[in-house]
């Protein structure tokens, strides 16, 4: 095993110092705005990272102008070299990646890595993953995990292997999820528990404290919760289903893509909604997916055992907003009390 121990603190932007042995080589892979955040406290930790590998730019907006990724953007601004190759197992790339001579490599939020890509450094190549692994494994954890109802997820730095997500587990952190909470809060606050995680394990790495623990010892696999990817048709509110589970799907979609339903013919994205649930053995005044206003303030639509409160919308062709300013110029074709 190779070990490095710090001996002084970084003597600058992007380099670590470890007595008489070089550095630690590192190279990070990750795309969005959710690695950036590990990208930076990498940096900031005075961790050598010898290249950034990320997206191609990509045309986007109305102008569909080029735009760059979240972390070339900030790769570009703290003079981090990076590679954006098209195919990973372009072999011109993978010279290129070969010459930048990485003793480890780290994913946070990036693409499916061939196997002459994650194998290449010495120490092997980490991945973040936003879930207690080996629950969740799949494209959309964060998701999920609030579409089914979890008080608690987390974060986990493992050892890439052929299986997607199956890797050793290095580290892992866990923090609640409260009762409204939406993907997109859970997101903010995990790229910032996870970027903190990761430093933890590549100080570990570096040190040669940790010891990977393989998944198949953590819980039976007909235990397991998967994350697949979101489809259209997983956005459907289905409002036969009981108010809580419409309540958790709103939220996990919120605020992409949006769980949707129609309403007067068009479509309608919820993206904020409250609970009423109805006492034992009652049901709601009107059939299930049918709606109540009072056309100022209150637009609930009927579920299984109660009502889900409409707090932030979209209607197709508008934009989102507040349910006081929609319902403020909305003119209802149909309507129940």
């Amino acid at each position: 095993m190779i070990e490095f121990q710090l001996k002084h603190k970084p003597t600058g932007p992007n380099t670590v110092s470890f007595g008489a042995v070089p550095p630690l080589r590192i190279v990070f892979m990750g795309t969005p705005e959710f690695a950036v955040a590990s990208l930076d406290a990498l940096a900031k930790a005075g961790y050598n990272i010898v290249g950034v590998i990320t997206a191609p730019d990509k045309p986007a907006g109305r102008g569909m102008k080029l735009t760059e990724s979240a972390v070339k953007k900030y790769a570009v601004e703290h003079d981090l070299p990076v590679l954006q190759p098209e195919k990973l197992k372009n072999p011109a790339f993978l010279e290129e990646l070969k010459a930048l001579k990485a003793d480890l490599q780290i994913v946070v939020a990036f693409r499916m890595l061939p196997e002459q890509v994650w194998s290449m450094p010495p120490l092997g190549t980490v991945n973040l993953h936003g879930s207690l692994l080996p629950q969740y494994r799949g494209a959309a954890p964060i998701n999920w995990a609030v579409i089914n109802g979890e008080k608690e997820t987390g974060v986990t730095t493992f050892k890439l292997q052929h299986a997607i997500d199956t890797g050793d587990i290095l580290q892992q952190e866990s923090f609640p999820i409260a009762e409204n909470e939406t993907a997109g809060e859970v997101h903010d606050r995990m790229k910032e528990i996870g970027a903190a995680l990761l430093v933890k394990t590549v100080s570990g790495l570096a040190s040669g404290n940790l010891s990977p623990q393989p998944q198949s010892s953590l819980v039976n696999e007909k235990e397991l919760k998967h994350a697949p990817k979101i489809f259209t048709e997983t956005c459907r509110i289905d409002f036969s289903k009981p108010v809580e589970e419409v309540h958790n799907l709103v939220r996990g979609l919120s605020p992409f893509p949006g769980a949707f339903t129609t309403m007067d013919g068009k479509t309608l994205k919820i993206y904020l909604g409250e609970k009423e649930v109805l006492n034992p053995g009652e049901k709601p005044t009107i059939a299930t997916g049918d709606y109540i206003t009072d056309g100022k303030q209150l637009l609930k639509f009927a579920c299984a055992n109660g009502y889900l409160l409409v707090k932030e919308l979209q209607l197709e062709g508008k934009k989102r907003m507040l349910i006081s300013d929609f319902l403020r110029g909305y003119r209802f074709e149909n309507t129940a009390s």
